[in-house]
């Protein structure tokens, strides 16, 4: 008599194991050689694409999962192995919320009003700051790790919040009616952080302590501005003229802070989320309409390469257009709060579902480009070995 299949509910909590989902594959245009680092029949994704979402030693990848019917993080071990359940909140973290501590022992995230922390060894979690019913963007710290600066829509006001990363000081440094998104401190200067208004004008710079806050470049709804970040450390900003051209902005030091001396064309292409390497001389980004895959630019020259071809699908209606969503296009798409909702992964079709977009980014060695891709129908999280290709 055969032996009854047993089946076993997986027991989703904090510290869980489960075993390796890592399968190898070649890309099949160019070659390239690729891990599938997930496979749970659920939507898995790396961290924020301006974030590493590989530990300082390449030893975790970092992820976040809605396989327990939350949002969870875990760490899968790079590049094959066991994954590991970090976070276990009855009602779910922010899944792109997460930034890894310089030193690699701490992921930092949003949840619910608060930035925690969480161990990524003994998975001892603690409170940086809270604010009751706030709604909170990603974390960004500073080079050093002693400063963090998160996006919040809390009480009908949107601010930046600069904290301390041991917990000793939160201040709300910049109040605004318009959304604010992706703030990132300067890697040359701390005092510094660029971040975005919504939106446009869009590209913006402030000091650490609220002073001094300036519009980098003035440009209308039809100028479609979007995914700015630091070339380097120096100061210098590239950012995607959507779908025309990869832009560079050079700033000169100046008081209260430095203030654009130029602009040039890296390269007239589709690129749309954009990663810098940590010199400035290589940027990856993904494209679309159309999509010809993950790219590895040369900032200098402008040539680039295809990497891989993630084959995701790219959704939201917007990036159909050369122009801004208005609120408007957010109520005809039925969506009412449109102001950092995407950070709490609701579903947005206007500009998103976020995880139908690869979102590449570097590993910490730089060897690898980490990004997801829906298309084995559920998103999962890839790498992409760099160095051979």
């Amino acid at each position: 008599m055969p032996k009854a299949k047993v089946v076993m509910a997986l027991a989703f909590r904090k510290g869980a194991v489960f075993p390796s989902e890592a399968r190898e594959m070649r890309d099949e245009r160019t070659g390239a050689f690729i891990v599938q680092l997930t496979a749970h029949e659920s939507i898995n994704h790396h961290l924020y694409p301006l974030t590493c979402s590989t530990t300082p030693e390449m030893g975790w990848v970092i992820f976040a999962s809605n396989r327990s019917g939350t949002w969870q993080f875990y760490k899968v071990r790079f590049p094959k192995g066991e994954i590991v359940q970090l976070t276990d909140d009855p009602q779910g973290v922010n899944g792109y919320s997460g930034h890894i501590s310089p030193d690699g022992t701490e992921l930092l995230f949003t949840a619910h009003g608060e930035i925690r922390a969480v161990n990524l060894e003994t998975l001892q979690e603690r409170t940086i700051a809270r604010w009751d019913g706030a709604s909170l963007g990603e974390v960004n710290l500073s080079k050093s790790g002693e400063w963090l600066v998160t996006a919040m829509k809390w009480q009908g006001r949107n601010y930046l919040v600069v904290a301390k990363t041991d917990g000793s000081k939160a201040d709300l440094i910049f109040e605004s009616d318009r959304t604010l998104i992706h703030p990132q401190f300067c890697p040359a200067d701390e005092t510094l952080i660029e971040y975005a208004q919504d939106p446009a004008p869009r590209m913006w710079l402030i000091r650490r302590d609220g002073s001094g806050n300036t519009c980098l470049y003035e440009h209308g709804n039809d100028e479609f501005i979007v995914h700015e970040t630091w070339l380097g450390e120096r100061l210098e900003l590239v950012f995607v003229h959507w779908r025309f051209s990869l832009k560079r902005m050079t700033l000169r030091p100046a008081e209260p802070v430095p203030q654009p001396s130029v602009i040039v064309t890296i390269a007239d292409l589709n690129a749309w989320h954009i990663a810098p390497n940590k010199s400035g001389d290589l940027i990856v980004c993904d494209t679309n309409h159309p999509d010809i895959g993950i790219l590895l630019v040369e900032v200098q020259t402008g040539q680039w390469r295809t990497l891989c071809y993630p084959q995701a699908s790219c959704q939201g209606t917007q990036w159909q257009q050369t122009r801004y969503a208005t609120k408007e296009d957010f109520e005809r798409a039925g969506k009412e709060d449109w102001a950092l909702s995407w950070m709490e992964a609701k579903v947005d079709t206007v500009y998103g579902p976020q995880w139908t977009h690869p979102h590449p980014s570097w590993s910490a060695d730089e060897r690898w480009v980490i990004y997801d891709s829906d298309v084995s129908g559920t998103t999962q999280v890839y790498a992409s070995f760099v160095a051979e290709v």
